[in-house]
């Protein structure tokens, strides 16, 4: 399986209606904290702008929803993976990513079969507390030799003068979250990341 090497991750379906018509292609709804219809209206604003667009939606966390609401991905933590049907994933004919921040969560998440595997942080991030620290480029690099052929997003203070650095050490894609929802000029910052991914295409 081939991901974008863009891998933008927004908190809302007002998030994805403005930045996705600007040519991402890899998108994850992570919301946090809201009822099931709330959820529910969400997943489904975003799949009528992703399917419009062309871009492959994933749901963070909420794979109940995402088998009714005929989802193409989920993406669950390690928290989530311990209490999710992975047989019931499965037999939905989602496609499933996981998160990974140390050794004993890789084993779990392989462990799994994943269709592709995260990494993070890779370097410091404002986006949540983490207890982790940054796992750097050379981890990355290894985790890259272990997971192959599974692709492995890279996430966790990336920033288009860091591309390059996760891409030559393994990296199949490059998740970004507060470097453009907190960016003044959004619009701007997301263009410059299609354009900057470019190479890796």
């Amino acid at each position: 399986m081939k991901l974008d090497p863009f891998y933008l991750i927004v908190d809302s379906a007002a998030w994805i209606e403005r930045l996705v018509p600007l040519g991402v292609k890899l998108v994850q709804l992570r919301i946090k904290d809201r009822t099931e219809d709330d959820l529910r209206g969400e997943i489904r604003a975003a799949q009528a702008i992703c399917a419009e667009h062309r871009c492959q939606l994933i749901i963070n966390d909420y794979w109940r929803l995402a088998i009714e609401e005929r989802c193409d991905f989920v993406h669950l933590g390690q928290e989530d993976l311990a209490e999710a049907d992975l047989g019931a994933i499965r037999a939905a004919g989602l496609k499933l990513g996981l998160s990974t921040h140390d050794e004993a969560e890789l084993r779990s998440a392989l462990a799994a079969e994943p269709d592709y595997v995260a990494l993070g942080p890779i370097y410091p991030t404002i986006f949540k507390k983490m207890r982790w620290a940054p796992q750097g480029l050379e981890r990355l690099a290894a985790w890259s030799e272990r997971i192959r052929p599974l692709p492995l997003v890279a996430i966790g203070g990336l920033n288009p003068e860091r591309i390059e650095g996760v891409f030559a050490h393994g990296a199949d894609s490059a998740a970004v979250v507060t470097d453009i929802t907190l960016n003044a000029d959004p619009e701007g910052r997301t263009k410059e990341w299609i354009r900057k991914t470019e190479a890796w295409r």
